[in-house]
């Protein structure tokens, strides 16, 4: 068996049971060892697409995705999914080749060749391991599986040299990973409990990092009587729910409520401006008498808080439900109820406008995925938007803020869940981005409904420039005919005139079973 063979089996030892990836002349031999095994292969059409594809895998099933890409441009192209995944905290793994190892750094101008590429990709990664020799690939894959499960997660990058993919590794067996993620120390537990215990004005903020703590979550919410504020990578925890304020901390309402709270809990989120600074009028002010939770020691210490819990969420938040003293209702619906609205009526008519095409989806297809590009109903719907599923609602356009994320993210989310609907929504110009894994979707029969907004441009930078009196240059570019190119893949398309046709297309979408494009041509 060689290196590359073992590469294979060690990964399904891990869990892995598919991989986005470009074969290419430096990665042969880590695919020797793919066809004889239960590993599913995805091959989208770029190396930037198999990373946003493993990402949209992993931030649909909780389970790392993994990207195969080749030395040199192959891992270049991948550097935006991974600084995305960075900074969204999405386990990702991406295993690259690289020159032999006598020729690196030497600069003799070998195919792929870069000046020090684990240098370069170290930047990003959490991670750069390079594994000279076989016995160093088994604890390199532990120790990325040990940061995905007990850490704050993100992209780890695993490259192995052309010259030590043959070697031989017979004798390699996994090192599976046992690490747990902190644990809420118990003293900390009591103190925010007795904080909370005089708290006359409760608040909760819940970021991404408490994605998969609902249960406890809405649990502490209630027995606090304390309203809880999402942030976008938040939305679909206690849906429905009326101490739930799924609405930016950008608005002038939602700073009111945390102006106005006299104990604030922090849950997995970062304070990042994309949340709470959206409009960089400098108006947030990190709220005094706060306990923050958070897995990451280096987050918990870039805002002061009174108190800090370094902890999973789910442990940390069941941990406090079981130390908190339940309180007699006090004015948290109310208080919840009245920055809900007060919000909502601070999106403009346009927005609005945009916003219901998001509601209009979810109503008609409940229970779905909906995965974002950087386009107007996203960025309407980051501002304001309940979405019906945990960890259900997810884009790019907060953070990192990559364009061409969607498609391709979508289909790794309705390969990880084939018996979920999955929704992708992408503006014009930044489907155009990724435009061509349609084929990718049509290859491997992920049935994503695909819907873009058509306003012929980028319409939200448009407005920006006019809005500070600078003339649109390079905002208009042409799109194409989507409903011809769908054809072209085999991809059954619709082009809709306005957003009440939307309902009966996404019916005659899911009913297809099979990637589906829908277009909405905006005025």
């Amino acid at each position: 068996m060689t290196l590359g063979e073992a590469l294979v089996r060690l990964l399904e030892a891990h869990g892995v049971d598919t991989v986005f990836g470009i074969p290419g002349v430096h990665t042969v031999e880590l695919y020797r060892g793919l066809a004889g095994s239960k590993i599913r292969h995805v091959t989208p059409r770029h190396e930037q697409g198999a990373g946003f594809m493993a990402d949209g895998y992993a931030r649909a099933s909780g389970r790392p995705g993994v990207a195969f890409v080749i030395t040199g441009p192959g891992l270049t192209n991948a550097i935006t999914a991974m600084g995305q995944a960075r900074a969204d905290s999405i386990p990702m793994l991406v295993i690259s080749g690289v020159n032999a190892k006598a020729t690196l750094g030497k600069g003799f101008g070998h195919l792929h060749e870069l000046p020090d590429q684990i240098g370069l990709i170290g930047k990003v990664a959490l991670e750069s391991h390079h594994i000279a020799m076989p016995d160093e690939l088994p604890a390199a894959l532990a120790d990325a599986f040990a940061i995905f499960a007990s850490a704050r997660p993100g992209p780890v990058h695993i490259e192995i040299p052309l010259d030590a993919m043959t070697l031989p590794a017979d004798a390699l067996s996994a090192q599976l990973a046992n690490a747990l993620p902190p644990q809420p120390e118990a003293g900390a537990i009591a103190e925010a409990a007795a904080l909370a215990r005089d708290a006359k004005r409760p608040l909760i903020l819940v970021g991404g990092g408490a994605k998969a703590a609902e249960e406890p979550l809405r649990r502490l919410a209630e027995a606090l009587d304390a309203p809880v504020v999402l942030t976008a990578n938040a939305r679909g925890l206690v849906h429905g729910h009326p101490l739930g304020v799924p609405a930016s901390p950008s608005f002038k309402a939602v700073r009111k409520l945390m102006d106005e709270a006299d104990f604030v809990i922090a849950v997995g989120t970062e304070f990042g401006p994309t949340d709470y600074d959206m409009y960089g009028d400098n108006g947030f002010v990190v709220p005094g008498n706060l306990v923050r939770i958070d897995i990451d020691a280096d987050q918990i210490a870039r805002h002061h808080s009174r108190l800090s819990i370094q902890a999973d969420a789910s442990a940390a938040l069941d941990a406090l439900v079981a130390a908190v003293e339940v309180k007699p209702k006090m004015d948290g619906v109310e208080r919840a109820a009245a920055a809900r609205e007060a919000a909502r009526a601070e999106l403009s008519p346009l927005l609005s406008e945009q916003l219901r095409v998001v509601e209009t989806i979810r109503d008609t297809l409940p229970g779905s995925i909906i995965v974002g590009d950087s386009t107007q109903p996203i960025y309407a719907a980051n501002l304001y938007y309940d979405h019906d599923r945990p960890a259900g609602w997810f884009n790019a356009a907060t953070g990192f803020g990559t364009l061409g994320y969607g498609p391709p993210a979508a289909i790794g989310a309705a390969l990880a869940l084939p018996d979920v609907t999955v929704v992708c929504i992408s503006g014009d110009g930044g489907f155009q981005f990724t435009l061509p894994e349609l084929g990718a979707a049509k290859d491997a029969g992920a049935p994503v409904i695909f819907v873009v907004w058509n306003n012929r441009g980028y319409r939200e930078i448009e407005t920006s420039m006019t809005s500070v009196g600078v003339e649109p240059v390079g905002v208009s570019p042409a799109p194409p005919d989507f409903i011809k190119i769908a054809d072209a893949y085999g991809i059954a398309a619709e082009r809709l005139q306005s957003v009440e046709e939307l309902p009966n297309a996404l019916r005659r979408a899911k009913a297809k079973k099979a990637p589906y494009l829908i277009e909405i041509v905006v005025d």
